[in-house]
């Protein structure tokens, strides 16, 4: 019975740490892009000078042309 005084605390204190680490991500901005990183993973060549040079507004455009060529089969997506 003594040993809940210590494992409780020790629970508590651990489950505060976690909580402070996703609220840390989430005000980070960890979680705001959810779309790229699973197209990253399609394309062979990613390269990392186009998201670079897109601007916020323009890449949800270039996402959008990335899933149809993705679709359609077309590996070659340097363009």
């Amino acid at each position: 019975m003594t040993i809940l005084y210590i494992i409780i605390p020790i629970a508590i204190i651990l489950v505060s740490f976690f909580v402070l680490i996703f609220l840390w991500a989430v005000k980070d901005g960890q979680f705001d892009d959810l779309e790229t990183p699973a197209h990253k993973i399609l394309i062979d060549d990613w390269n990392e000078n186009i998201a670079a040079q897109v601007d916020n507004k323009e890449k949800p455009q270039i996402l959008q042309t990335r899933k149809n060529a993705c679709r359609a089969g077309n590996t070659d997506l340097t363009k």
